[in-house]
Order: C-alpha cells, then sequence, then structure tokens
C-alpha cells in the first residue's frame, strides 16, 4: 500500500492544529483582565468595575464598629455587701448567760453555717423567725436579728458574714482559661475582672471579641478596646453571660499569588498590601501588578457613595482595580482595607499568555511536523 501526501494536505494538517489549539483553553490560574472587565455594568453585566483612588479608599474603610449601649455604659457597680435570694450567711450569736436559748450547755456561742437566702429573700432564725435579708446589707441584718433576740436573752451579740453563693452570678464561656458560673463579689464585679477570674482569653488579645448577654440586651467589644477605652469595662449584673469567641472574618486569595487560600483575619485591619503579603505576595513568574482585583457585595448606601449615586437598592456587586505600577498604587493598596468575605484576585501578566500559547503552538508544530515527515517516509518522498 503507498501513501502520497502533497504540500497542500502539510499545509491543511499544520492549519488544523493550530485552529484546534486556538479553540481550546489554555491551563491558567483565573480569568483575564478583559474577562473580568467583559462582566462589567457598562458591557451589559452585573458587576461595577471601580478604580481605587483616595476618595474610594475613604469610601470603603468600614471596620466592624463594636461597643456597649448606654444600658450597659449607665450601669452602676453593684454592692457587693448586698444580699440577695439565693445568697449564703454565716451567722455567730452570743448570749450573756451560760445556758442560752441557742447556745449548747456549757457554751455561750452558737454558729449557724451556711443559712441559705430563700427565693423571697428570707431566712429563718430560731427565736428571731423569719427575716427580710434580701436588699439588706449583713450589718442591717445584724441589727434585725439582735432587735428581735433582745427581748428573749440579756445582751445578744450577732455576726452574719456573707459568703459566696449564688444569688449574683455570671456565666462565662468560650475561649477563656475556665468556663463557668462565678459568683459577683467585691474582687469580680466588673468585666476584666471577671474574665481574669475566668483565667483570661486563650486566644491571641487582638482578634478576640467579648461578647455581653443582659436579657434581651446584647454588647460586644474587642478585648483590647477594654483596656484602651476604660469605660467600656462595664458593670456585671446577676444573670450575665459572658462569651469570648476568635474573630471569624476571612478572605480569599487567588490567582497569581505565592499561594492560594482562604485566610482568616490576625489582626483587626488588613489592608490588600497586607492581604497580598499573607499569601506570599505577588508570583514574581506569572502576575500582573496592573490587575490587582478586590470583589465583594458592597451595602447600598456605600455602593451609592463609591458610585456617586442615590438610585442604588441591597447590595452591589463590586470589583475594585489596584495598579501597583501608578506612582501612588502601592500607597492606595496599602490604604484600602480588605473586610470579611472579600476575594483578592490578581491575573497572570500578558507575557505569560502569549508564552504559554507560544509554547503550546511550538509543541503543536512540532508534532505536526513530524506527522508529516512520517507520512513523507511512508509515501516513499
Amino acid at each position: 500500500m503507498t501513501f502520497s501526501l502533497g504540500r497542500a494536505a502539510k499545509i491543511a494538517v499544520i492549519s488544523v492544529l493550530a485552529m484546534t489549539l486556538t479553540a481550546c483553553g489554555l491551563p491558567r490560574s483565573g480569568p483575564s483582565k478583559n474577562e473580568i472587565f467583559a462582566g462589567s455594568v457598562q458591557r451589559k453585566g452585573d458587576a461595577f468595575i471601580v478604580s481605587v483612588n483616595d476618595r474610594v479608599t475613604r469610601a470603603t474603610a468600614v471596620i466592624p464598629a463594636f461597643g456597649f449601649s448606654d444600658a450597659f455604659l449607665k450601669a452602676g457597680v453593684i454592692g457587693s455587701d448586698i444580699i440577695r435570694p439565693g445568697d449564703t450567711l454565716g451567722l455567730t450569736i452570743y448570749e450573756n448567760v451560760d445556758d442560752g436559748l441557742l447556745a449548747s450547755q456549757g457554751l455561750n456561742a452558737t454558729t449557724l453555717n451556711e443559712v441559705q437566702v430563700d427565693g423571697q429573700g428570707y431566712i429563718f432564725v430560731p427565736y428571731a423567725g423569719r427575716i427580710k435579708a434580701a436588699g439588706n446589707t449583713p450589718e442591717a441584718v445584724r441589727r434585725i436579728i439582735t432587735e428581735k433576740l433582745a427581748d428573749q436573752t440579756p445582751d445578744p451579740q450577732v455576726m452574719v458574714r456573707r459568703l459566696a453563693g449564688d444569688g449574683a452570678t455570671v456565666t462565662v464561656a468560650g475561649a477563656v482559661g475556665a468556663q463557668g458560673v462565678y459568683p459577683i463579689e467585691r474582687p469580680t464585679r466588673t468585666l476584666t475582672a471577671m474574665l481574669a477570674r475566668a483565667g483570661g482569653v486563650t486566644v491571641p488579645p487582638e482578634i478576640a471579641q467579648v461578647t455581653v448577654m443582659r436579657g434581651k440586651e446584647t454588647g460586644k467589644i474587642w478585648y483590647q478596646d477594654l483596656f484602651e477605652y476604660p469605660q467600656y469595662d462595664i458593670a456585671l449584673r446577676n444573670g450575665d453571660r459572658i462569651l469570648v469567641q476568635e474573630d471569624t472574618r476571612a478572605f480569599t486569595a487567588l490567582g497569581a499569588t505565592g499561594s492560594q487560600n482562604r485566610v482568616r483575619f490576625d489582626t483587626q485591619t488588613i489592608t490588600a498590601v497586607e492581604a497580598i503579603a499573607r499569601v506570599g505576595g505577588l508570583n514574581p513568574n506569572l502576575a500582573d501588578p496592573t490587575g490587582v482585583f478586590v470583589l465583594r457585595n458592597e451595602p447600598a448606601e456605600i455602593a451609592n457613595q463609591v458610585l456617586g449615586r442615590t438610585d442604588l437598592v441591597g447590595a452591589q456587586r463590586m470589583v475594585y482595580v489596584l495598579d501597583l505600577t501608578e506612582p501612588n498604587g502601592l500607597f492606595l493598596a496599602r490604604d484600602f482595607v480588605i473586610r470579611d468575605g472579600d476575594t483578592v484576585y490578581v491575573t497572570e501578566a500578558p507575557f505569560v499568555t502569549w508564552s504559554k500559547t507560544l509554547g503550546a503552538l511550538t509543541g503543536s508544530l512540532s508534532m505536526a511536523s513530524s506527522l508529516v515527515s512520517t507520512a513523507d517516509t511512508l509515501s516513499g518522498n
């Protein structure tokens, strides 16, 4: 059998291979700059493409604002010696006779340990009856018991001690050294003191968030702000629930960066430059420094401010473009704040795409030439 392949056929084979290569997508890390621009509103897409400048960095520099309401801030420190329902008292009663009402034979003192204040705020003392303890100080209760016993035993001497009980407690949970229910005592009447009593926070302080729940009210604060702003060291109340958590915010880095990953915030604020640095910087063999994109769903009030409009309603898809080669490009990237849920994407340089195309085409043409040579050999040409 004889094969014959003319020059026209050879050209046809090479052309088919080239067209096939053109039709097939080359491997790459993501869309090109032009492909992202093609999704803009101006080109009938659904995203607003915005070049970052000083005005845009100011409009988008939104940092989570935490704090406590006036209901928390204006609550005064509770008196640590005020007795409450559920508290436990210790009573010692001295009688000025050898055979007293309460004392055992031969003793002139009676000790009543762990006298529980009931739900209505009362305690029971033999021969003195039910006494209202809740709302009083130990000194006030001492006077009441003394007056009750004075008519029955000469010159009674009474000592009242407030023991640690469950009358005023808070619950501390989350990233602390020892979770549990703690009584509000004289040293632990404020938030920072109670956190210290629970063993302190066990996550990096700069990303620790403290939430206090009091009835239907909830307040949240950065742990470090408790020390920078003393007014946030609020007074605690019975039933408060304190939760310590690590910051859960994160952004995603894709494209021509050192690594592609989802990155947790390790500080309260992260800028675009810092975000790129956290994933190994720009890939020197692939990255296009003119094509650094930040993609996010922007609230309507910020989107209107950025675009100079007033008609947008609801979250808007925004694509912010950073050109690091501009004279102030690095300064803008240093000032542009990354937010929770952002996607940071770096495109490949045009030269990289051209090199990939050239390499693939060269390889395909070499293969085609080899096929032609083989065909010539078989045909005897």
